[in-house]
Protein backbone atom coordinates (compact mmCIF):
# COMPACT_ATOMS: atom_id res chain seq x y z
CA UNK A 1 0.00 0.00 0.00
CA UNK A 2 1.42 3.48 -1.14
CA UNK A 3 1.35 6.33 1.61
CA UNK A 4 -1.14 8.81 2.43
CA UNK A 5 0.74 11.84 1.07
CA UNK A 6 -1.96 13.72 2.57
CA UNK A 7 -0.55 12.84 6.35
CA UNK A 8 2.00 15.30 7.20
CA UNK A 9 3.54 13.00 9.85
CA UNK A 10 5.29 9.96 9.37
CA UNK A 11 3.62 6.88 8.65
CA UNK A 12 5.42 4.72 11.87
CA UNK A 13 6.73 7.94 14.58
CA UNK A 14 9.29 5.03 15.95
CA UNK A 15 11.45 5.55 12.94
CA UNK A 16 13.16 8.25 10.55
CA UNK A 17 12.55 7.57 7.04
CA UNK A 18 14.91 10.13 5.09
CA UNK A 19 13.32 8.51 1.37
CA UNK A 20 10.53 10.59 1.54
CA UNK A 21 10.97 14.33 1.78
CA UNK A 22 7.39 14.60 3.80
CA UNK A 23 9.05 12.78 6.72
CA UNK A 24 12.57 14.49 6.75
CA UNK A 25 10.05 17.90 7.14
CA UNK A 26 8.26 16.12 10.11
CA UNK A 27 11.75 15.36 11.63
CA UNK A 28 13.80 18.64 11.14
CA UNK A 29 10.84 20.22 12.17
CA UNK A 30 10.38 18.80 15.56
CA UNK A 31 14.10 18.55 16.55
CA UNK A 32 15.05 22.11 15.11
CA UNK A 33 17.56 20.67 12.77
CA UNK A 34 18.95 20.75 9.10
CA UNK A 35 18.56 18.05 6.59
CA UNK A 36 22.09 17.56 6.36
CA UNK A 37 22.23 17.40 10.49
CA UNK A 38 18.96 15.03 10.55
CA UNK A 39 20.68 12.93 8.11
CA UNK A 40 24.40 12.80 10.00
CA UNK A 41 22.27 12.07 13.48
CA UNK A 42 20.55 9.40 11.77
CA UNK A 43 24.19 7.70 10.41
CA UNK A 44 25.64 7.58 13.79
CA UNK A 45 22.58 6.64 15.82
CA UNK A 46 20.45 4.27 13.36
CA UNK A 47 17.15 5.35 12.38
CA UNK A 48 14.83 4.97 15.44
CA UNK A 49 13.71 8.44 16.31
CA UNK A 50 14.25 7.84 19.80
CA UNK A 51 18.42 7.27 19.07
CA UNK A 52 18.31 10.03 17.33
CA UNK A 53 17.07 12.23 19.81
CA UNK A 54 19.55 10.77 22.53
CA UNK A 55 22.23 11.48 19.70
CA UNK A 56 21.06 15.07 19.47
CA UNK A 57 20.44 16.18 22.86
CA UNK A 58 24.61 14.03 23.31
CA UNK A 59 25.60 16.80 20.72
CA UNK A 60 23.97 19.56 22.37
CA UNK A 61 25.28 19.09 26.19
CA UNK A 62 28.87 18.28 24.05
CA UNK A 63 28.83 21.34 21.78
CA UNK A 64 29.40 19.76 18.45
CA UNK A 65 26.33 20.70 17.05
Amino acid sequence: MADDRTNRGPQDRSRINLGEDYEVRYWTDKFGISKSQLEEAVRKAGSSAAAVEEELRRQTLSGDR
